[in-house]
C-alpha cells in the first residue's frame, strides 16, 4: 500500500482497491456492506491512518447521517447514562451524534434544535426543560421540522415520548412507605420540567387510594438544577420550625433526598428503618451514589436501558418512515416502568 499520505476518500478507495461508493457507503454506514469488504477497510484504515470528513460528507448528502441529543444538564449521570447508550447504537447504525447541553434553559433548547435544522440533521431526541407557553409553542414548531422523541418527561400529550412512568414509580415508593406505622410525606422539588407534577399527584392518588390523607410539604419555589443545595436547605428550615409532619419522607429524587439526608444529620437525627431511629427517607431514580449514603438510600430505579434502546429505536423508524414516505409518521408514547429498591433508609 502507498506510504503517501492519505487525504481524501478517493486517495483511500484507490489505495485500497475499492471503488468510491463502496468506501462511501461504509463510512455511512458500516454494515451496510459485506463482512469481507468491512474488514478490508478496516484494514486499509489501520495502515493508513485515514479519517474522512464526516461532517462533510454529510452535509454534502440530502439527508445527513446527524442526529441530537439535547440535554439539560450534562454532568447529570442519569443523562450521561442515557447519553452514552444512544450515542453507541446512533454510532452502530453509522450516525454521527451532536450533543447540546441547554442548561435547563428553554432559549438554548430552541437555539440546538436551531442549529441542528440548519445542519440537515436526521432527527433529535430531547429531554425538554420547563418553559412558558410561547417558548413551548416555538418548540413544537421546531420539532416539528425533523423527527423528534422526546425522552425523561413526555412534552406534552401528542409528541412522540419514551421515558419514565412517573406514575407507576411514584406510586411504587408510596405505596411501599404507606405500609409503615406512619405513612410518608411528600418532599417536591424545583420545577425544572413536568416530573414534579406528576409526582405529586401520583403520591396523592396512591395515598387516597390507601384510604390516607395526603401530606404535601410547603417549599420554595425554585427552578434550580442544584437539587442536593435545595434538598438541604429547605430540609434545615423544616427541621428549624418543628420538623416533618411525619417520621417518613418520600422525596422527588435522590438528589433532594441527599440533601434531606445530610440535613438531618446535622440537626442529629437517625434515618433508617430500626425502631430507634427518628426518620425514614427515600427518594426516586436511583442515583450512582444512592447506594453509597448514611444510610443507603430506598428508592425506584429507572430502567435507563430500556429508555436508551426505544428512544433511538423510535426514532430511527421516524427517520425511515419520513425517508420513505416524505411525510411525518405517526406519534406515540412509551412509558417504562421502575423497580422498587430497598434500601437501610427507609
Amino acid at each position: 500500500m502507498s506510504k503517501k499520505p492519505i487525504r481524501t476518500m478517493e486517495e483511500f478507495a484507490l489505495a485500497i482497491g475499492l471503488s468510491r461508493p463502496t468506501v462511501s457507503k461504509y463510512f455511512q454506514n458500516p454494515a451496510s456492506v459485506r463482512a469481507k469488504i468491512r474488514q478490508r477497510i478496516e484494514s486499509g484504515i489501520d495502515e493508513t491512518g485515514f479519517r474522512p470528513n464526516l461532517l462533510a460528507v454529510n452535509l454534502n448528502r440530502r439527508r445527513t447521517r446527524i442526529i441530537g441529543l439535547i440535554f439539560p444538564n450534562s454532568l447529570d449521570p442519569f443523562y450521561m447514562a442515557l447519553r452514552q447508550l444512544i450515542e453507541n447504537r446512533a454510532r452502530e447504525a453509522g450516525y454521527l451524534s451532536f450533543v447540546f447541553s441547554s442548561e435547563g434553559i428553554p432559549e438554548l433548547e430552541k437555539e440546538a434544535i436551531e442549529t441542528l435544522i440548519s445542519l440537515n440533521a436526521a432527527g433529535v431526541i430531547v429531554a425538554p426543560v420547563y418553559g412558558d407557553v410561547p417558548q413551548n409553542n416555538k418548540l413544537k414548531r421546531l420539532a416539528h421540522k425533523l423527527p423528534t422523541v422526546f425522552i425523561d418527561v413526555p412534552f406534552d400529550a401528542e409528541e412522540s415520548f419514551v421515558g419514565n412512568d412517573n406514575r407507576q414509580s411514584t406510586g411504587l415508593i408510596t405505596d411501599y412507605l404507606s405500609r409503615f406505622d406512619e405513612p410518608p410525606c411528600y418532599f417536591g422539588g424545583p420545577r425544572v420540567n413536568r416530573s414534579p407534577d406528576d409526582r405529586q399527584e401520583a403520591y396523592e392518588e396512591t395515598m387516597k387510594a390507601r384510604g390516607l390523607e395526603p401530606v404535601v410539604i410547603g417549599i420554595t419555589p425554585s427552578t434550580s438544577w442544584d437539587f442536593e443545595t435545595y434538598g438541604f436547605e429547605e430540609a434545615r428550615r423544616i427541621l428549624a420550625s418543628g420538623g416533618f409532619p411525619t417520621r417518613s419522607v418520600v422525596c422527588i429524587n435522590d438528589r433532594v433526598a441527599f440533601g434531606v439526608l445530610a440535613a438531618a444529620y446535622e440537626a442529629g437525627l437517625k434515618v433508617g428503618i430500626e425502631a430507634d431511629c427518628d426518620l425514614r427517607v427515600a427518594g426516586h431514580d436511583d442515583h450512582p451514589l444512592a447506594r453509597f449514603t448514611v444510610p443507603p438510600l430506598t428508592t425506584v430505579a429507572q430502567d435507563t436501558s430500556t429508555i436508551g434502546r426505544l428512544a433511538i429505536e423510535h426514532l430511527f423508524a421516524k427517520i425511515e418512515a419520513e425517508e420513505v414516505s416524505d411525510r411525518r409518521p405517526p406519534d406515540n408514547q412509551v412509558r417504562v416502568h421502575a423497580r422498587l429498591v430497598l434500601r437501610a433508609s427507609a
